[in-house]
């Protein structure tokens, strides 16, 4: 036999959901079962459903048991509205739409009201198919809801009719009752996911650390680049696949600018090769540092520094977060190379378009401006 849960029960499930609880660490507060659980944030998408409320304007149960003890009385429309405080006409719609004055039961029509109240409405990208249709692009083009949202706010200011929010568009891809949007779409979400997950998670594991001979400290880096006022301050990584291939990543902490580069190998030699030819390439105001990892990857430093004149300034071991422009674009750039999938069968060709692709998506640090209108002002203002 099926569990049934109690709204307090469901709004539970839904609230430890948000925090980061799991099916199974859900299904154990709650004596049930993990299926149970999912079956339950499946069917809203993992979104927690608005709790309902009267409206404080319409009619009460008691105020509709008035209603009849006044209609049992023969009392005229007028007065019960008096008693009431309510005008002629209110009172006149409730009864003739509830089987009028003879047949009319308070309950009956308290219920009417509340299953009438729960109809849903249609939502903007319902009945706006020019706007369902942008979204649509920009969903498969690999835009994430909030910038869709943010793009339509710069660009069309003046037309209320093709605005959205990004939490809107979010539930008509995950809420199973909303048609306006193809779950299907949410594939191309940075994390597609079934369902929407809370930000709450926790990652393990990462590449092994070395004490890099002759580093300097990020804790020795100038405080103007942690300003972000300057273009030419990179931050880079490497991205690994299957089958022993990688991909180095860079991104300009001021204008989130990506270049991607293919790589023979993740030893320091093959990645110093590649880091020093497309630093070569760069005008030097895009070049005043570089920021890593203490990954055995960029033990060359030295080398790369005489050759580029750029200095490196490596992390504090197993400390992501600073490097989060990087660690954040490398999410993006999951979108197109997924974890477990070869990145050896990627040409620089392949690797410049979704570079290209990045670099063109507006986002919500920047303004919603795209990483490329930001870098072409940042060097038009240096050059």
């Amino acid at each position: 036999m099926n569990r049934i849960f109690t709204q307090d029960e469901r709004e539970l499930v839904f609230d430890l959901w948000k925090q980061g609880s799991g099916f199974s660490d859900i299904a154990r507060v709650l004596d049930s079962k993990p299926g149970s659980i999912f079956s339950i944030l499946r069917d809203h998408g993992g979104i927690k459903p608005v709790t309902r409320k009267r409206n404080s304007l319409h009619l009460s149960l008691e105020e509709r048991e008035e209603i009849r003890a006044g209609l049992s009385a023969k009392l005229s429309i007028r007065e019960i509205a008096k008693r009431l405080g309510r005008a002629p006409s209110t009172i006149s719609r409730e009864v003739n739409r509830n089987r009028g004055r003879r047949w009319y039961k308070a309950v009956y029509a308290d219920s009417r009201a509340w299953r009438e109240a729960r109809r849903p409405k249609s939502g903007a990208l319902a009945v706006n198919s020019k706007l369902r249709k942008i979204v649509i692009d920009k969903l498969t083009d690999k835009w994430s809801p909030e910038q869709i949202s943010g793009w339509l706010k710069v660009n069309k200011p003046d037309e209320p009719n093709m605005q959205v929010s990004y939490e809107t568009i979010y539930k008509s891809l995950y809420v199973r009752s909303r048609k306006a949007l193809d779950h299907a779409l949410s594939k191309h979400l940075r994390r597609s996911h079934k369902m929407r997950q809370s930000k709450r998670y926790s990652t393990s594991g990462d590449r092994g650390t070395i004490k890099v001979v002759n580093g300097i400290s990020i804790h020795e880096r100038p405080r103007s680049i942690d300003a972000r006022k300057e273009i030419g301050h990179w931050e880079g990584d490497l991205v690994s696949g299957s089958n022993n291939s990688h991909i180095a990543t860079l991104v300009d902490r001021r204008a989130r600018y990506t270049i991607i580069l293919k790589v023979a190998g993740k030893d320091a030699g093959s990645v110093n090769k590649a880091l020093i030819k497309a630093f070569r390439k760069l005008p030097g105001t895009m070049k005043r540092s570089l920021t890593w990892d203490r990954g055995m990857e960029l033990a060359k430093h030295a080398e790369f520094t005489k050759e580029t004149k750029v200095p490196v300034y490596f992390c504090d071991p197993k400390s992501p977060w600073q490097r989060g422009t990087n660690e954040n674009t490398n999410s993006l750039i999951r979108q197109y190379f997924p974890k477990k999938t070869s990145l050896a069968k990627h040409s620089q060709n392949d690797l410049n378009k979704v570079a290209r692709a990045l670099n063109q998506r507006p986002r919500k640090t920047l303004g919603f401006k795209t990483p490329k209108e930001v870098l072409e002002e940042g060097v038009a203002l240096t050059g």
